[in-house]
């Protein structure tokens, strides 16, 4: 059922209908119209998620393992009602929708087997050693806890993946620590769903209540959510303005907290020479279809492509704009992703030295893409940093360079990006070793002769990369690793056996991974 409910802990609240959501597909909007949560609903959920944090935090690791299996368990309960929601909601396909399910519940229970796994928990002991000279040793012993509450933005692109239950709410969760989620507007029914199998999955697992709250928050209230003191990290996916907007709230507290926040990325391909001459018709056609997959409205979309100028790209820019113009525009997620889109094809369309190369079939309904490919020089782009702006959607630019020196001053030159993407074969492989310092530098993820666009959820997976991509570059948001962002260490020192933390006693009751004298046990 979906009311329009805000849900804080295991009850429901109603404040003012404020806003209904809308089928960008056809423009029209949808029942119920959903409540905003305001400056009360922030302070009860606020208040019961501190009230919980302890409670949850030293809950057994299989305790908070059970608890994301159920929620998933939930989330698959539902059905189909919420692929038909989310469908109305987004313009997104069926596959696509059923697919991103199944990712959203595969991070759960991937969380769920780190928690088993152990590891998470940094486990460290250094026994005392009293004989030492000239100073005794004391028995010192170290594990991560958690950090506390954790305000969780649900993201327009991802209504299942990034949101409600998505990696950060899911990594949050293992940590140990609450976790209210900020329900995103463009998909407020597929939110109170997934929030509500949330609810009933923290019923069953018989814990705190404010373990978790969905608050469909107004702009005010989500700021309100970072600034107040029981808060103690936030998680964000959406535009860069969003982002730094969050990060100088949390800045600004008497407490400043760290902002975790997915924000801004072009992800460069780069295109080396004899893979170029190999194959540059098939790896046009390719690009495109990764460029235009969901109308472009991945973080990892593929919005600049370098390479040498030449007969080859000449070939690859051929089979790239025939691509491009057959390519059908697609619905876009919100009214306000289409218009920012829209505006930013228009102004590298109307640069002085950008030149258009081909554009998609015309768009049919009120909100779709339609995509565009560019073409500029590097010694344009190197000239006006406002063509290094990311263009949320089916659109690309392609910077032309003299060798692959012109290159490697162009990403030099750019901003931090979540991937870099490197199309080669083996006589390449020299060129790419002189640009893997840079890039490293630049990227939290380098691929090879692959597209961006799609990320495994699994333990070796970066979702990060160099500011402005993230506001912490040396974080994942994807992955096993996520869980890191919400712990921190603790250090006990000649601590008594029956006061230590489980996980730290002697005998290893957890059975968990534990580096001992600088030496690793495994259980």
């Amino acid at each position: 059922m979906i009311t329009g409910a805000i849900l804080i802990g295991r009850d429901e609240a109603q404040t003012q209908a404020g806003y209904a959501a809308i089928n960008p597909a056809t423009g029209a909007t949808l029942e119920p119209r959903f409540t905003t949560a305001g400056l009360a609903e922030v302070e009860r959920a606020c208040a019961l998620a501190d009230a919980a944090s302890i409670a949850f935090a030293e809950a057994e690791p299989e305790t908070r393992a059970v608890f994301l299996e159920t929620i998933a368990d939930e989330i698959v309960g539902i059905g189909e009602p919420l692929i038909e929601r989310a469908m109305a909601e987004t313009g997104l396909p069926r596959a696509r929708l059923e697919g991103e399910r199944g990712r959203t519940t595969g991070q759960l229970r991937l969380f769920a087997q780190v928690l088993r796994e152990g590891s998470w928990a940094g486990l460290t002991i250094d026994p005392a050693l009293p004989e030492r000279a000239p100073l005794p040793r004391p028995d010192l012993r170290v594990r991560k806890v958690a950090l506390g509450p954790v305000v969780v933005f649900g993201a327009s692109n991802f209504p299942l993946a990034f949101s409600v239950a998505g990696g950060d709410t899911a990594s949050a969760f293992a940590a140990g620590c609450p976790v209210i989620v900020k329900g995103h507007s463009a998909h407020p029914g597929t939110g109170e769903l997934v929030a509500r199998a949330i609810q009933r999955a923290v019923a069953l697992c018989h814990l705190p209540e404010g373990v978790f709250s969905y608050l469909p928050a107004s702009r005010e209230a989500g700021t309100a959510l970072v600034a107040d003191h029981r808060v103690k990290a936030v998680g964000f996916t959406g535009s860069r303005p969003g982002g730094m907007a969050l990060m100088r709230t949390a800045a600004a507290r008497p407490e400043p907290i760290p902002v975790y926040a997915e924000m801004s990325s072009i992800n460069p391909v780069v295109l080396f020479p004899a893979a170029l001459a190999a194959r540059a018709e098939a790896l046009g056609a390719a690009f495109v279809g990764s460029l235009t997959m969901g109308a472009g409205q991945f973080c990892t979309n593929p919005g600049l492509v370098i390479a040498i100028d030449g007969p080859d790209l000449d070939t690859f820019l051929a089979s790239a704009s025939a691509a491009m113009g057959g390519s059908v525009a697609q619905d876009m997620l919100t009214p306000g992703i289409h218009s920012a889109y829209v505006e930013g094809v228009s102004a590298l369309a109307g640069h002085g030295a950008v030149t258009t190369l081909a554009r998609g079939v015309e768009p049919t309904g009120p909100y779709q893409a339609q995509g565009a490919l560019f073409r500029t020089t590097a010694a344009d782009f190197l000239a006006d940093p406002a063509l290094g702006a990311e263009v949320f959607g089916s659109s690309s630019l392609v910077i032309t360079v003299s060798d692959m020196a012109e290159a490697l001053k162009v990403i030099a030159a750019l901003e931090g990006q979540l991937t870099a993407t490197l199309i080669l074969d083996a006589e390449d492989e020299p060129e790419v070793a002189k640009l893997l310092p840079v890039l490293e530098r630049k990227v939290g993820r380098i691929l090879v002769n692959g597209w961006p666009t799609g990320v495994e959820v699994c333990h070796a997976m970066v979702h990060g990369g160099p500011f402005p991509s993230t506001s912490d570059g040396r974080t994942t948001s994807v992955g096993a690793s996520a869980i890191e962002r919400f712990l921190r260490p603790v250090c006990y020192q000649n601590m008594p056996s029956a006061l230590l933390p489980e996980g730290l006693r002697d005998g290893n009751p957890w059975n968990a991974p534990r580096r001992i004298d600088g030496v690793l046990k495994l259980g």
